[in-house]
């Protein structure tokens, strides 16, 4: 079977010849440009042959043409430290520009992915896009957006669609670019930082209107970001594939193939086993996982990105061990 077959396969719940594997990364040296981006996608994917390529931007990508400023400071995630936030104030969601999401740091994004296509032409990719309500954590900043939250939510409301209308277009336009689906998270659904009825509100109605946009894509991944998930929640979104922490928090594997039919991705420990462990404690892992699912609508994964500085020894071990 191709890559893409075999992950079509999975997510129907048809046999596949061997489970999935996917892990994916931030390369913090090369996000700034559409073509060092490109270049370091396309070398990762040749290197590993993973099957699905869920492409990466640099982290808080989605806010600098609204004003976020971020900069690069050496971390194993490999995301970006934010300096600047452009939501100070209440009345700041109400100016919050309708983008050209075909220039600036979103033309950037869709550049990338149409070079990441030319150099990959039959691999499975993903574009990654974050829901509204994670874009305006990032705008405004996480305790920040909790006070808007409950005490200015008409401004919130306000900076939401706006932050919608934007995404939901470059969702689509990814899928014009080079995407074969995308890569939809969400940091903000978790009983951590909001209520489940916070979330119905100020998350839902806005993920759902981007994943509409997106329904022209050969798979809708969903990422839930976090420890405490509002799984429960969101298992009927529109979706393909669900993705998230699995090791760290519940659901695990088995329980969340007893609560739904979707395809899951998950199964490794991305901060504990796979950067720290034994390449056979990797092979383990990994074997274990599929055996909760019985292999079936399954794609093993990590539960986010995966550290910038993890072996490839321990790569390969993750990798060999789905051929087993």
């Amino acid at each position: 079977m191709t890559e893409r077959e075999r992950v079509l396969a999975a997510i129907q719940g048809k046999p596949v010849d061997r489970v999935p594997i996917a892990l994916w990364r931030h390369f913090p040296q090369q996000d700034q440009r559409a073509e060092t981006l490109a270049q370091a996608h396309v070398a990762f994917q040749k290197r590993w042959q993973w099957d699905v390529l869920k492409v990466t931007p640099a982290a808080s990508y989605y806010g600098d043409d609204w004003g976020l400023r971020a900069g690069y400071k050496p971390n194993p995630e490999g995301v970006r430290h934010v300096t600047e936030r452009p939501v100070k104030k209440p009345a700041d969601w109400a100016h919050l520009k309708n983008l050209d999401i075909t220039s600036g740091v979103y033309g950037r994004e869709l550049h990338a992915l149409r070079l990441i296509r030319e150099g990959l032409p039959d691999a499975l990719i993903l574009s990654t896009v974050f829901s509204p309500l994670t874009v305006a954590r990032a705008l405004a900043g996480e305790q920040a957006l909790i006070r808007y939250l409950r005490e200015n939510p008409e401004d919130l409301h306000r900076g939401l669609e706006a932050i919608t209308d934007v995404t939901a277009r470059f969702a689509a336009e990814t899928l014009s670019s080079g995407a074969d689906g995308v890569f939809f998270a969400t940091q903000c659904a978790t009983t951590a930082y909001l209520t489940v009825e916070e979330y119905e509100e100020f998350g839902r109605p806005y993920d759902l209107r981007v994943l509409e946009a997106a329904s022209g894509a050969e798979v809708r991944l969903l990422h839930v970001h976090g420890t405490d998930i509002m799984f429960d929640a969101l298992t009927d979104y529109p979706v393909d594939i669900i993705n998230w922490h699995d090791r760290k928090t519940s659901p695990g594997l088995a329980a969340a193939r007893a609560q739904t039919s979707v395809c899951l991705a998950g199964g490794i420990n991305e901060w504990e086993t796979l950067l720290k462990g034994t390449p056979e404690a990797v092979a383990e892992e990994v074997r274990e996982a599929i055996a909760q699912t019985g292999g079936r609508r399954h794609i093993v994964a990590a539960g986010c990105v995966v550290p910038i500085d993890v072996s490839d020894e321990r790569l390969t071990a993750a990798r060999r061990a789905v051929d087993l």
